[in-house]
């Protein structure tokens, strides 16, 4: 059945025998755009994914492997870019969707974006980054300190949260209340989740990025980075690096905005991501 409703709702696949969970809103038949998230989960896409659907596109925001809403755990292995890669190939095959790939990533889930580009588990017509990891801009501190396995074998789930709050807070750039900043941190609620995560982390290493640049400078695809000014995380200076080394990228940037540019300025993110994979001129 065809949807047409630009609504944004939940939705279940199957891969590798567990559920898979994903945002998406829009027609089944729009051409998709995946959207992958980083240390947080398809929560950050949240605000962009209504404006994506009217804009005449299908926006896939899923949570990786268990995360966020998705069932599964996470191990050191599974955790790794290029195996979150090809999960995320698999995800696309088991929805169905046409290659050459339309693929946008936030955070970490930029190093999948960029390894899916310049691998061999899917074809990627168009990528997007939106206030990415690159180069050797990563893990953080606040990330890096969980490749320590006794870091991470003495953490519990509330000194998690309070870490997560920190580092949400930080990263929103403006005001939270406290119903948004319980909404975003509930999946590390679970125990499980929570185990994740820190594999995630574990297994957070630069040399992804790094590894990925030869492929990422030869490839004729077309790609946009869109970047909150204020992101203290990763800075624009990476982005600003990124567009003068790699051929066919272009920078939008998104002033005043932080790490999650979708929750201070969604129309400009949403606006930059559809000209973009519509094939529209870029403007920024």
């Amino acid at each position: 059945m065809t949807t047409t409703s630009s609504a944004v709702r939940r939705a279940e696949i199957e891969v590798d025998g567990r559920s898979a969970s994903y945002l998406t809103a829009g027609s089944d038949d729009a051409p998709a755009v995946l959207l992958l998230h980083g240390t947080y989960w398809s929560r950050v896409w949240l605000p962009v994914l209504a404006d994506l659907a009217a804009a005449g596109l299908r926006p896939v925001a899923v949570d990786l492997p268990g995360l966020g809403r998705s069932a599964g755990e996470l191990t050191m292995e599974r955790a790794a870019v290029p195996a979150l890669a090809s999960w995320v190939a698999r995800f696309a095959t088991a929805l169905g969707l046409p290659g050459p790939l339309r693929v946008a990533g936030h955070d970490i889930g930029g190093a999948v974006a960029q390894h899916l580009l310049a691998g061999q588990d899917a074809e990627v017509g168009r990528m997007a980054l939106v206030n990415s990891v690159s180069y050797d801009s990563w893990p953080v501190p606040g990330v890096a300190r969980f490749r320590d396995p006794a870091v991470r074998a003495a953490v519990t789930v509330e000194e998690l949260l309070a870490s997560r709050r920190a580092a949400l807070t930080a990263a929103l750039g403006r005001p939270a209340g406290e119903a948004e900043i319980t909404e975003y941190l509930e999946p590390w609620t679970d125990p499980r989740t929570v185990r994740s995560w820190l594999c995630l982390a574990a297994a957070a290493e630069a040399r992804h990025t790094l590894a990925a640049l030869p492929a990422l400078r030869a490839s004729t695809a077309p790609k946009l980075l869109v970047w909150g000014e204020e992101d203290r995380f990763q800075p624009v200076a990476y982005a600003e690096r990124f567009v003068t080394e790699v051929p066919h990228s272009t920078l939008v940037r998104v002033p005043g905005a932080g790490h999650i540019p979708m929750e201070n300025d969604a129309a400009a993110v949403a606006g930059a991501l559809a000209r973009f994979f519509l094939g529209r001129a870029a403007q920024g």
